[in-house]
């Protein structure tokens, strides 16, 4: 499924593993029922791969972890959100091109 690169946010981990990163973190709210976001999986892995080391990147699934979709109040997946000092900088709603996700990942590095 996911690449090595690609970490797994849950309830449990976010605040310490996105709200405190460091880093920015790009975080995809999914479901595995969703055929749009087993369609963005490959990009977010190639992302992931790409921006090692600078970006954390990440897969969360919104069946699993309602807490965390219920506060960022995910309603369409997928839905993708780039957090840096523990605030939502850009919100990508649906599906998007890689180049889409470079451009607003740059943009805060």
């Amino acid at each position: 499924m996911a690449s090595a690169n690609v970490v797994t946010f849950t309830d449990g981990n976010f605040d310490a593993s996105v709200l405190k990163s460091s880093t920015p973190v790009l975080v995809d709210f999914w479901a595995e029922w969703c055929g749009p976001c087993r369609a963005l999986g490959p990009t977010i892995d190639a992302l992931a791969a790409e921006y090692a080391g600078r970006v954390s990147v990440g897969k969360l699934n919104v069946d699993e972890n309602p807490q965390i979709t219920m506060q960022y109040m995910v309603r369409g997946i997928p839905t993708v959100m780039v957090f840096k000092g523990g605030q939502v900088v850009e919100t990508i709603v649906g599906l998007a091109d890689k180049s889409e996700f470079k451009a607003k990942l740059d943009s805060h590095l």
